[in-house]
C-alpha cells in the first residue's frame, strides 16, 4: 500500500484546506519546480509534473497569475499517467515579487507563500548597502518577514563597523552572521527552520546560497563554485526550487539576481526609510520633494548636519522614482490587456453569429 504524504510538512494549513474544498474532484498541491511552462508538483498522492490547462491560460491577466514556487494549486492528478493539469492557483499568503530583468516592463514571482525572507549578502567584495535596501523594501512588501543574513564573515576584517551599517540600512530587520569555516557558523539559522514554514533565500549570485542549504540539508544536494580572482562568488543556481529540509521547514533556493527592479513596492519603501519618512513630516510643505530647492525641508537640514548619509537619501529618492514608474506601468499593461481581451471576445462572437 503506497504511503501518502502528509502535506502539513509542506505548509499545508487549515485556511488552505478550507479553501480547497470549494474544488470538486481536484487535488491540493504545492509547486516545488518550475521550468519554461512545466511545473513540479507535491501532493498526498506523491510528486508529479504539472502544465497549466488552456482555460487557466486563457483567463490569465497578468504574468504574476501563473503558478510560481510555493504555490498552492489546485490540480487534476491524471491517475492515467500524465502529466497532472493545473486549474487553479489558491490565494497567496505572501509574494516576493520583482521587474523582470531586462527591458521589458513585466512582473516576476520570485517566490510564493513564504513565511521568511533570507536577504543574504556575503561580506567580502559584494557588501553593497544600497542593494540592501532595495531588496529590504520589496522583501518587506511582499508580506513575509525579512532577514539580512551576511555570509563569509571569515573574509570580513571590520565586522563591527558592517554591523553597524547593515543595521542602519535595515532598522528592525533581524541580521544573522554565518561563516563556512566554524563549526558551528550556521547556528543563528536553525531557529527559523521550524515544521511547516517557508524561507526563500534571495541574493546575488555567489554570496553562499547553496552553501547555506547544504549545511541545512547535511549533505551536498546543490553544486557550489569557490570565488574568482575578486572574492566574488561563481554563480551555480540556475532554477528556483522548494527543498525540504530534515528539520520540516523549506526553503526556497533562487538564481542569484542581477537586477533586482522595482515592482509596486511602495508600503515596503516607506518601512525600509522610516527614518527619511519620519524627518519628512517636519519639512514646511507636505508635498515637499526634498530635492534642496523647497525651504524648510527638514530632511536636507539633516544631510546637512550629518544625521542622515546623503547616499541613503539619493537611494530612497532612486526607489521612488522606479516605483512611481512600475505603477504607471501597471495600469497601462492593465488597460491594454483588458482591451484585447475584449477584442477577443467580439470577435468571438460574430464568428458565432
Amino acid at each position: 500500500m503506497r504511503n501518502e504524504i502528509d502535506m502539513k510538512q509542506y505548509g499545508l494549513s487549515e485556511t488552505i484546506e478550507k479553501t480547497a474544498e470549494c474544488f470538486e474532484d481536484l487535488i491540493v498541491s504545492r509547486v516545488i519546480s518550475q521550468e519554461k511552462g512545466i511545473y513540479r508538483l507535491v501532493s498526498s498522492q506523491g510528486e508529479k509534473w504539472g502544465e497549466i490547462s488552456g482555460r487557466f491560460h486563457y483567463d490569465v491577466q497578468a504574468k504574476s497569475e501563473y503558478p510560481a514556487v510555493g504555490d498552492f494549486v489546485m490540480a487534476d492528478w491524471n491517475k492515467s499517467g500524465g502529466n497532472a493539469v493545473i486549474h487553479h492557483v489558491l490565494p497567496r499568503k505572501s509574494c516576493f515579487i520583482r521587474k523582470a530583468a531586462g527591458e521589458k516592463n513585466e512582473e516576476q514571482i520570485v517566490a510564493a507563500n513564504i513565511d521568511t525572507v533570507f536577504l543574504c549578502m556575503s561580506l567580502n567584495n559584494d557588501f553593497n548597502l544600497r542593494r540592501l535596501e532595495r531588496y529590504v523594501s520589496i522583501a518587506w512588501n511582499s508580506g513575509a518577514m525579512p532577514v539580512v543574513v551576511l555570509t563569509k564573515s571569515d573574509l570580513c576584517k571590520d565586522l563591527e563597523q558592517k554591523l553597524f551599517e547593515v543595521s542602519a540600512a535595515a532598522a528592525g530587520v533581524d541580521v544573522l552572521v554565518t561563516n563556512t569555516i566554524d563549526k558551528n557558523g550556521y547556528e543563528q539559522i536553525y531557529p527559523y527552520l521550524t515544521e511547516g514554514k517557508t524561507i526563500a533565500l534571495i541574493g546575488s549570485s555567489g554570496v553562499g546560497k547553496s552553501t547555506l542549504i547544504n549545511r541545512l540539508l547535511g549533505e551536498k544536494h546543490l553544486d557550489t563554485n569557490g570565488l574568482r580572482n575578486d572574492e566574488k562568488g561563481r554563480h551555480t543556481t540556475t532554477h528556483r526550487e522548494l527543498i525540504l529540509l530534515p528539520s520540516g521547514g523549506m526553503v526556497i533556493d533562487t538564481p542569484g539576481m542581477r537586477e533586482l527592479g522595482i515592482w509596486d513596492a511602495g508600503d515596503g519603501i516607506d518601512q525600509t526609510f522610516s527614518d527619511i519618512e519620519k524627518l519628512a513630516l517636519k519639512c514646511r510643505f507636505r508635498d515637499c520633494t526634498h530635492s534642496g530647492s523647497e525651504p524648510g525641508c527638514a530632511v536636507q537640514e539633516a544631510v546637512e548636519h550629518g544625521e542622515l548619509p546623503i547616499e541613503r537619501l539619493r537611494s530612497w529618492q532612486k526607489l521612488m522614482n522606479e516605483n512611481r514608474y512600475a505603477e504607471d506601468t501597471q495600469g497601462y499593461l492593465a488597460e491594454k490587456k483588458q482591451k484585447f481581451k475584449n477584442i477577443a471576445k467580439i470577435n468571438k462572437k460574430n464568428r458565432k453569429g
